[in-house]
């Protein structure tokens, strides 16, 4: 069932059992998600616990990323990213987890890390995607 309204790209999920009270929306990304593949570094805010790995996609608000053990959803972490000998740090959080992939929303970013996302950002808007499956020949 659609949600009518200014949310009306949301879908409502009504969960069995005894959430059956509660509205939970499927949520949307707020911002383009772009490809973006580049090496991050997660620490868990709590155990101070380092995970290495690559990013798949990148926006405004967050990134996805490849995982071998994701970490719970809720998980507050410090992050990096490092890309073409530039450097991005901010504070985040785990939205989403999945089996060999997880969701971070960036939640504190310095003005110093914004200029260096709004770059990265402004960069892959002038890559043309390539179509899923292909690869780009070099000559």
């Amino acid at each position: 069932m659609a949600v009518r309204g200014p949310w009306s790209h949301h879908k409502r999920i009504v969960p069995a059992g005894p959430e059956i009270r509660k509205k939970h929306l499927i949520e949307r990304p707020r911002a383009r998600r772009y490809p973006f593949a580049a090496s991050i570094e997660l620490v868990e805010m709590e155990s101070e616990n380092e995970i290495r790995e690559l990013t798949t996609n990148l926006s405004a608000f967050g990134c996805q990323l490849n995982a071998q053990k994701p970490l719970f959803a809720g998980t507050k972490v410090r992050l990096r990213i490092i890309h073409r000998g530039a450097i991005f740090a901010a504070l985040g959080q785990i939205v989403n987890a999945r089996r060999n992939s997880m969701g971070v929303v960036f939640t504190k970013i310095e003005q110093k890390d914004q200029l260096v996302l709004e770059k990265w950002l402004a960069d892959a808007r002038e890559t043309p995607e390539r179509p899923s499956g292909t690869r780009q020949l070099s000559r």
